[in-house]
C-alpha cells in the first residue's frame, strides 16, 4: 500500500508545518510554500504511477479558488486515489461508485466553508503583505495618534496626555494613581486595565505589533524614549510580584512587611487621637491563624530598623553576588543588531541582481526586523548601571530620610522582596530583608 501526503503552506501567514503532523508513515510528502510547483509534480508522477492514499489537511489546499480545488480533485479521483482529509469532513474511501458524483456532493455541502476558508486567506494575505510594508493594522490608531499615509502620526492634542501619565507613572510607579491622576487633570476616564494596555503598548514606543505579535521596530514617532520604555517594563514586573493594590498605597512598607511566625502579611492601620492632632501608625498580620495572635509592631520603628537594616546589609549581599559583565553583555547584543542590519542591506543588491524577488526580500527583511526587535527589547531591559556604584549612594541613611514616603516607596522595591518580621522572644523581635536579587 503506497501513502503519499500534500501539503501547502503560505509563508506570509504560517510557518512550513512539521512533516510529522501526518501520526502514520507516509511514503513521500509533497510540500508547496506560496506556489503549487510540487502540487503539479504529484499530479504528473500519479499519473505514472498512482499511490492508494492521498493525505491532505484541507480541501481548500489543492488550489486558489473552488474551480481549481474541484478540477484537481476529479483529476485524482479519476486515478483511483483515495482522499483522506485530515481537517475536514471528507474522505473519498467512503464515496460510493458514482464517485464524481458524490465528490461533487460532498464539495457543495462544503463549500461555504471552502468559500470562508478563502475570504478569510484573501483577507490574511492582504493583511501580511501590508506587514511586510512595515504599513499600520486595519483599525482605529490608539489615543495620542492619528492615521497617516502609510505610518501613525502623533495626534498633538492628544499626545501629551499619554506622555504626561508615562511620566506620572515612572515617577511614582503606581498605575491606580496615575489613572486617577489622569482624569483629574484632563478629565480623561480610563479603567486600569486600559491604562495597563498604554504601559504595554508598542505602538508609543515607536514600534508596531501585529495580531501574531511579531514587533517592528522604529515605524513611526515615539510618544516615549526607549530607556523610559525599558523602565516602565521593569516597573510592571516588579509590581506584579506584590500584594493587589499595595503599589498605589501612600505607605511605604505597604506590602513588604510579613510576619515569619503566622506567615500573614501586615497592612498598615492608623489611629488619631481624640482632637486628631496626631496620628500613630502600626503593622498589624491580615490574617494570623495563631492564638494568641501575633501583636501589631509600630510603623515607624519598623520603617527606622529597615533602612539601618538596608544600609547594613545591602552591601555584602551585592558583593557577593555574581554579576555578568553588563558591557560584554551588550557588545553581544549591539554586534547581533548590527549583523541583522548588514543582511538587511544586502538584501537589496540581492533583489537588484534578481537572486530575490520582491516578495521573498520584503519577507525576510520583515522576520529580520522582528529579530531586532527582540534584540533590542532584551538591550533595553539590562540594568542602567553598575549595582555596586549604586549601592554606595543608597547605603547612606540620610538619603532615605530625605525622600518622600512615594519616593521611599519606589527605592525600597527596587531593592527590597519582603521584610520579615523574625520573634526572638515574646517581646524582642528583629527584621530580616529578603533581596530581589
Amino acid at each position: 500500500m503506497k501513502i503519499i501526503a500534500y501539503l501547502y503552506s503560505d509563508p506570509l501567514l504560517e510557518s512550513s508545518p512539521d512533516s510529522s503532523i501526518w501520526g502514520l508513515e507516509v511514503d513521500k510528502i509533497y510540500q508547496d510554500l506560496g506556489q503549487r510547483q510540487q502540487l503539479q509534480i504529484l499530479l504528473k508522477e500519479c499519473t505514472e504511477s498512482s499511490p492508494d492514499y492521498l493525505l491532505i489537511r484541507r480541501l481548500d489546499e489543492l488550489g486558489d479558488n473552488f474551480a481549481e480545488v474541484v478540477d484537481c480533485l476529479t483529476k485524482l479521483e479519476a486515478l483511483g486515489i483515495k482522499i483522506i482529509a485530515t481537517e475536514q469532513n471528507y474522505n473519498s474511501s467512503h464515496i460510493n461508485s458514482q464517485k464524481s458524483l458524490e465528490m461533487v456532493k460532498i464539495l457543495v455541502e462544503n463549500f461555504e466553508e471552502i468559500k470562508l476558508n478563502k475570504y478569510r486567506h484573501r483577507l490574511q494575505k492582504g493583511h501580511a503583505k501590508n506587514r511586510l510594508k512595515f504599513l499600520p493594522p486595519p483599525g482605529k490608531a490608539p489615543y495620542g495618534y492619528r492615521r497617516g499615509k502609510d505610518r501613525y502620526i502623533i495626534d498633538r492634542s492628544t499626545a501629551p496626555v499619554v506622555k504626561d501619565f508615562f511620566e506620572q507613572f515612572l515617577l511614582f510607579g503606581s498605575l491606580r494613581r496615575t489613572v486617577r491622576y489622569l482624569e483629574k487633570k484632563y478629565g480623561k476616564k480610563i479603567s486600569v486595565s486600559t491604562g495597563h494596555r498604554w504601559l504595554n503598548n508598542p505602538v508609543y514606543r515607536g514600534d508596531l505589533a501585529y495580531k501574531n505579535h511579531e514587533v517592528i521596530p522604529d515605524t513611526h514617532t515615539p510618544i516615549i524614549s526607549r530607556q523610559e520604555a525599558a523602565q516602565v517594563d521593569r516597573l510592571l514586573r516588579r509590581n506584579k510580584k506584590l500584594p493587589p493594590r499595595t503599589a498605589s498605597a501612600p505607605r511605604s512598607l505597604a506590602g513588604l512587611v510579613v510576619c515569619e511566625s503566622c506567615q500573614s502579611s501586615m497592612i498598615v492601620s492608623h489611629v488619631k487621637t481624640r482632637n486628631n492632632k496626631q496620628e500613630y501608625l502600626y503593622l498589624r498580620p491580615k490574617n494570623c491563624p495563631l492564638q494568641p495572635r501575633c501583636k501589631s509592631k509600630s510603623y515607624q520603628e519598623i520603617l527606622e530598623r529597615t533602612i539601618q537594616k538596608i544600609c547594613q546589609d545591602l552591601p555584602d549581599t551585592v558583593a557577593n553576588l555574581n554579576l555578568p559583565n553588563l558591557e560584554e553583555v551588550k557588545i553581544n547584543l549591539q554586534e547581533k543588531i548590527a549583523k541583522n542590519n548588514q543582511i538587511i542591506d544586502q538584501l537589496t543588491i540581492l533583489k537588484q541582481e534578481g537572486i530575490l524577488d520582491e516578495e521573498t526580500a520584503q519577507l525576510r527583511n520583515y522576520k529580520l526586523q522582528g529579530e531586532i526587535a527582540v534584540i533590542r527589547t532584551q538591550l533595553e531591559q539590562l540594568p542602567p548601571g553598575d549595582l555596586k556604584v549604586i549601592t554606595k549612594a543608597v547605603t547612606i541613611p540620610q538619603f532615605w530620610w530625605d525622600l518622600s514616603e512615594a519616593e521611599r516607596r519606589f527605592y525600597f522595591r527596587e531593592f527590597i522582596s519582603k521584610i520579615l518580621i523574625v520573634p526572638l522572644s515574646p517581646k524582642t523581635w528583629e527584621l530580616k530583608l529578603v533581596f530581589v536579587f
